[in-house]
């Protein structure tokens, strides 16, 4: 009988995609550093959110090593709990955010800007390395729509410090952080459906 996995979906590439997500791991971990420094300081609920998504990501990386050359019903396991870690963070976020609005201030524009533009840098650099790997399996995709989040993330703290500074107001901020649990909730559905999808086949559950 034909494996289904082995020919409807593609095996993850192993030295390649390997490298990348090394490089991708240390960027993230590198810029979870600087934003939990600085979302601290700038006391800006969305950079500290931001920071948080950096963490979960190099956390993404590293498991994503660590199965990359298991079958694929491991790597749909990964990438269904990795989607669940998403859902988590996105909630994570959103009790921040509630937190900030009630007993918050107003945020530091100007760190908010620049750390945002760096963080920008470094997430559109991890999201071009991996854009080429976007339409493989559940795992593949889940580590890619992680970086395209990212990315749109960043764009949105550069709008809320905009704001901030223009309104003098924390608001901005705390939108900011909604939208960016928004992102990391329907992250989490789209990987915790592809993963479902994958291990519901029948070739993939006689392989482990």
């Amino acid at each position: 009988m034909s494996n289904c996995c082995a020919h409807e979906l593609p095996a993850a590439p192993t030295r390649a995609y390997r490298r990348v997500l090394v490089a991708a791991l240390w960027i993230n971990f590198v810029m979870f550093m600087v934003e939990v420094v600085a979302g601290w300081f700038a006391e800006s609920a969305a950079l500290q959110a931001d920071a948080l998504d950096f963490l979960g990501d190099a956390g993404s990386y590293a498991v994503s090593l660590l199965v990359l050359e298991r079958s694929l019903r491991a790597r749909s396991l990964v990438a269904l709990a990795k989607g669940v870690t998403m859902g988590l963070f996105g909630v994570v976020v959103l009790v921040r955010a509630l937190v900030h609005a009630l007993w918050g201030s107003v945020p530091q524009p100007e760190t908010m800007g620049v750390v945002a533009v760096v963080a920008l840098i470094a997430n559109l650099a991890v999201a071009r390395m991996l854009y080429r790997y976007r339409d493989g399996d559940s795992n593949m995709r889940s580590v890619w729509l992680c970086s395209r989040n990212d990315a749109l993330a960043n764009l949105a703290v550069l709008l809320a410090a905009s704001g901030v500074f223009a309104l003098g107001s924390g608001w901005p901020d705390l939108l900011v952080a909604l939208v960016i649990a928004g992102l990391a909730l329907s992250g989490a559905a789209q990987v915790v459906s592809h993963a479902l999808r994958e291990t519901r086949r029948p070739g993939c559950r006689a392989r482990s």
